[in-house]
């Protein structure tokens, strides 16, 4: 009898013990075009202190214009408590159809709740609202104390000449947590460089018509014209999470009474686009223009060196041309030169040395391997280098000494590679007599046999013929598994493009592997994707990646990915090197699995 009064007692308590629930609602479903709707994250318990890691699903068809709004509950019935916790967002939508919102997720004492996704059918509805409000601020008042300006430091410039954006955020509001971008600007007729800035905002003061801001800058770029006219810069967009004070009840009395000023705020993310810019750009002028100029506008120095002065037939020597100065080194064409009769030129070797302070300079140099096939003494004319200095509006020429060369006959029976061309062999006299007598070649046959040579180079095909059919046999293995063969070929793709940002990854040194990890991930998508880097937006590589049947999930990575990329500089562990290898992880997935998607 005492075990079944247990079992009761224990029954009735068990019963007045609230289950966990996490679920999602909406307040109105289906919506208007632009109509504001709410969508709240719900956790029910008695211990709502267990819950840790809210982490909301993606409002990718949706405007975020307030939120995460937290609000919590308590009540007591029957001596049993229970409580709720809510994580609410205002939405707007950006157009019509039926979307759905994915499941948000929540940790309670180690377990993972997810909630339901949620379809939501958005409807033609009446025109937006001019003046939008949330908690009493208009959109209107926070545009007047938060902005991004963006401005130019010149409006007009030739054809070459660089001209350096600054994107600057002014604002006198409170911003909650960190910004993301959410669009950004397109340099569609300028090959552009980004510019190295502070990767943390650091704020100065600026007073602008009486009013005082906090200002940072954003983001630099030196933009250089690639053709004639009038050249806008799209906006930059950056989403800002500031926060609102909550909407007090003047006839409230407790409301001043319980009054906290520290209390949070709502969180609205408002959407800040710069303004557009416009550049005039002029061509350059004809008159005056030498036959040398191949494009190159700015300031430049030049210089030519020969490595030797005497040589002998078939025997390299190498040419050197370095240009120095302030402009677009990148595009910089080498000069053309003449070479004197019986010299081969070959391929040359580039290197460039960028700095991307807020002028674009640096050293590109051009080192031509060259081939004297006669012996005597040649002349290599001066080379003539030439650009176009825009301060003072005229053509500079630079000229190189001549080079003399003394050139020696050297040994015939020299042999020498080089860039996979042979030299052609001159031989001794023109007629050789037919040999009658072969003892001495089976003399030299029986020497021959007795070295070790001889057996070394006879036993080289057969382990050669070996290697080759371990390796077919690894091939065709390899092949009858086209995951693992398409996954490695990626793998080896994408560790390519990181080697050298792994260096600093290893070294620690965070401001260059980021700077390193982000130039090499955008060159991947621009030579992947065939867009020009000048053309080059995260939003077309979106589109591109979606046109070739890459699934959407993993082109919304690459664009998130992409966004980090560029804004990783307001985040304020990017030094960690945790976070530096979970990062380099990241970026590394995503081109390993682009690769496969575009494999396939």
């Amino acid at each position: 009898m005492k075990r079944i009064f247990i079992l009761i007692f224990l029954f009735l308590n068990l019963q007045q013990l609230p289950a966990q629930t996490f679920s999602a609602s909406v307040d109105k479903n289906p919506v208007a075009e632009n109509e504001r709707f709410e969508v709240s994250f719900t956790f029910e318990g008695s211990d709502i202190n267990s819950i840790r890691n809210f982490s909301p699903p993606s409002f990718q068809n949706f405007r975020i214009l307030s939120g995460p709004n937290q609000s919590t509950s308590m009540q007591i019935i029957n001596g049993a408590v229970s409580a709720s916790r809510s994580y609410s967002y205002i939405l707007l939508p950006n157009s019509t159809g039926t979307f759905t919102i994915g499941s948000a997720s929540i940790e309670f004492k180690g377990q993972i709740l997810k909630t339901e996704p949620l379809k939501i059918t958005v409807v033609k509805g009446s025109p937006k609202p001019k003046d939008e409000e949330v908690s009493g601020v208009s959109e209107n008042e926070i545009a007047k104390n938060l902005f991004i300006r963006a401005s130019v430091d010149k409006s007009r410039a030739y054809l070459g000449e660089q001209v350096t954006v600054t994107y600057k955020l002014y604002t006198r509001l409170n911003i909650a947590s960190q910004m993301s971008i959410s669009k950004l600007p397109q340099y569609n007729g300028f090959w552009a460089e980004e510019l190295e800035t502070s990767r943390t905002l650091s704020f100065s003061t600026e007073v602008i018509d009486g009013k005082k801001y906090s200002v940072a800058v954003l983001k630099k770029a030196a933009l250089f014209p690639t053709q004639v006219g009038k050249l806008e810069v799209t906006p930059f967009e950056l989403s800002v999470p500031i926060e609102i004070p909550r909407k007090r009840n003047p006839n409230n009395i407790w409301d001043s009474f319980f009054d906290d000023p520290f209390r949070r705020g709502e969180i609205y993310q408002y959407n800040a686009k710069s303004n557009i810019v416009k550049v005039d750009v002029l061509p350059l002028p004809e008159q005056n223009k030498p036959a040398s100029f191949k494009g190159a506008v700015g300031k430049f120095e030049f210089s030519a060196t020969l490595d030797k002065s005497k040589t002998k037939t078939n025997e390299p020597i190498s040419l050197k041309l370095s240009i120095s100065g302030v402009g677009n080194i990148s595009l910089l064409q080498p000069p053309d030169f003449e070479l004197p009769a019986g010299f081969e030129k070959y391929e040359p070797k580039t290197n460039d040395q960028i700095n991307r302070l807020n002028k674009i300079s640096g050293v590109k140099t051009v080192e031509y391997l060259l081939i004297p096939r006669i012996s005597g003494t040649r002349e290599i004319k001066p080379v003539l280098f030439s650009y176009f200095d825009p301060d003072i509006k005229k053509y500079i020429e630079l000229k190189s000494n001549p080079f003399y060369l003394t050139i020696e006959q050297g040994d015939s029976s020299a042999s020498y590679y080089v860039a996979q061309k042979e030299g052609v062999q001159q031989l001794g006299t023109d007629i050789r007599f037919i040999k009658t007598n072969f003892s001495d070649i089976k003399k030299r046959q029986e020497h021959l046999i007795n070295r070790p040579v001889f057996w070394i180079a006879t036993a080289l095909p057969l382990i050669a013929f070996i290697g080759l059919i371990g390796w077919k046999r690894k091939q065709d293995k390899l092949s009858g598994n086209i995951q693992l063969l398409k996954y490695q070929r990626a793998e080896k793709i994408a560790r390519s493009k990181f080697k050298k940002a792994l260096k600093f990854l290893e070294a620690g040194n965070s401001e260059a592997y980021y700077s390193e990890i982000a130039q090499a991930f955008f060159g991947y998508l621009e030579n992947k994707l065939h867009i020009p880097k000048s053309e080059f937006t995260l939003d077309k590589a979106y589109s591109i990646l979606i046109e070739n049947g890459i699934d959407e999930q993993l082109a919304l990575r690459m664009k998130s990915a992409g966004e980090k990329c560029e804004f990783i500089r307001f985040a304020p562990n990017a030094g960690a090197s945790t976070a530096m290898k979970e990062f380099y992880d990241e970026l590394l997935n995503i081109v390993i699995d682009i690769e496969k998607g575009l494999d396939k």
